[in-house]
């Protein structure tokens, strides 16, 4: 056998060794800490595979559905009080919203979550919505928490605004700066970030439990653009989920990046190892086109540096 065909060979074995074990990784475990927040999705909002895609890493999930990745989303659980969050609204959301559910004694089928925090209206983040209107769920009054200008933005475009006028949803509206109270143990409090705003303005969210705290970015234009050095931010919290979508600049032929976005993960990770801070650093919303999707070399080297990358049904004690 060829060298080019053995490494061929070794780099499907390693993509089918980091896709293969997603339902592993979905599994429940035995415990659960009572305050947690849990990752439903990891994928940038066209998921894997994605429209278009042909790599092998599209064509091996179109095969397997094992091997599928979902949109990005964080759940948000407070097992005393029987509360459960879902941040962003993912075209995956019928999925996301069984995983958060799972153990759980009874859930209302009309109402199934206890509040939807929006991030921002790119696809990947709100168009889940749909799935609560009469064609679907039929819901009743699930509550959207959203930035007036979010919310604004549902209540004048259908077909969301149905949804309001259905009272199928609704909306309360978030001051960005200012701590809103979920339950007894989860406070949530959303921040501005600098991120492409045709639709609306764009936050990630400070989550607090009775013993840590959690930052989601999963999507910003520039760290050097936001409000508050990225090095201070991660320091003032126990665990970052930040966005990963490109690994490397040249992911994308044909495309400028000026359209879309993002810090590269690899400039990220430079800045907050020569801080110190990677063992908080988790890396989410992965396009898929970034090799840490699929590479077990370069994953395995981002982690050795300390980095995690996050994973379905990865559990985060708050």
């Amino acid at each position: 056998m060829s060298r080019g065909a053995r490494l061929a060979l070794g780099g499907l074995a390693g993509l089918l060794a980091v896709a293969g074990s997603a339902s592993a990784r979905r599994s429940p475990k035995a415990e659960h800490a009572p305050l947690r927040a849990v990752v439903l999705g990891v994928a940038q909002d066209g998921g894997v595979p994605h429209i278009g895609c042909q790599q092998e890493l599209c064509v091996s999930a179109r095969a397997d559905p094992s091997r599928r990745q979902r949109v990005a989303a964080l759940g948000l659980i407070d097992e005393a009080a029987d509360r459960r969050f879902l941040i962003d609204a993912t075209p995956d959301v019928g999925l996301q919203l069984a995983a958060l559910n799972q153990g759980r004694p009874s859930v209302d089928r009309a109402r199934p979550v206890d509040g939807i925090l929006l991030t921002h209206a790119h696809i990947g983040h709100y168009t889940g919505l749909m799935y609560l209107g009469r064609e679907a769920l039929g819901a009743q009054r699930v509550p959207v928490y959203a930035t007036p200008r979010m919310a604004g933005f549902l209540r004048g475009n259908g077909p969301w605004s149905q949804l309001v006028a259905l009272e199928q949803i609704e909306i309360r509206e978030l001051s960005p700066g200012q701590p809103l109270q979920l339950s007894p143990g989860l406070r949530v409090t959303p921040r501005l970030v600098p991120h492409r705003g045709e639709w609306s303005d764009v936050v990630g969210f400070r989550v607090e439990g009775r013993q840590r705290t959690l930052l989601y970015v999963p999507d910003i234009d520039a760290w050097e653009a936001w409000d508050e050095p990225l090095e201070a931010a991660v320091a003032g919290v126990d665990v970052a989920l930040l966005d990963g979508t490109f690994e490397d600049a040249s992911e994308l032929p044909g495309r400028s990046r000026e359209e879309i976005p993002h810090p590269l993960v690899r400039a990220t990770a430079a800045r907050l190892l020569a801080a110190r801070l990677a063992e908080r650093t988790i890396f989410i919303h992965l396009n898929h086109t970034n090799r840490l999707l699929w590479d077990a070399r370069a994953r395995a080297g981002l982690e050795a540096q300390g980095f995690r990358i996050a994973h379905e049904g990865l559990e985060l004690q708050l």
